[in-house]
């Protein structure tokens, strides 16, 4: 079934994409990366993704490094803040399976086991590009939703 979109639906999904919110849980070597995504070569800024403080404030987590059962609650209670739509992003190994330390008895193999991602970024430590690179998909996603309910349809 194809999905039309009303010129209001593109005009909010424009919106959206275009005033990414982002919340970074930086916990090893990948935030070095991360931090460079914001610097002068990669500029994220120009695509609409600006960092937040709080994730009340933010639409997108972006989750970089290993994550420990211990920090494991931390993370699914900054999600949980976070207002709909929500999305997640891991990036590196770390995030994504474990990575290097995923034999460890304290290190969560994936932070999908703990809550939702939208898009996986590979490497360790993957290159900027490669986030401003998934930033982009996620942006093309964005558009492509449909957010809008008519009055009066059947659920």
């Amino acid at each position: 079934m194809e999905c039309i979109f009303t010129n209001t639906e593109w005009f909010l999904n424009w919106g959206r994409k275009s005033s990414i919110w982002y919340l970074l849980f930086a916990s090893a070597c990948c935030g070095i990366e991360l931090m460079q995504t914001g610097g002068p070569r990669t500029d994220v800024d120009r695509f609409g993704a600006v960092p937040r403080a709080t994730p009340r404030q933010s639409d997108l987590l972006i989750v970089a490094g290993t994550i420990t059962y211990k920090m494991a609650e931390r993370v699914r209670l900054l999600y949980e803040q976070m207002a709909e739509p929500r999305y997640v992003i891991a990036m590196g190994s770390c995030a994504n399976c474990g990575g290097l330390f995923q034999g460890s008895y304290s290190v969560v193999k994936g932070v999908d086991k703990i809550i939702p991602v939208d898009l996986y970024i590979p490497g360790c430590a993957p290159r900027p590009e490669a986030l401003a690179d998934a930033l982009i998909k996620l942006q093309e996603r964005m558009m492509k939703e449909k957010y809008l309910r008519t009055v009066g349809a059947s659920a």
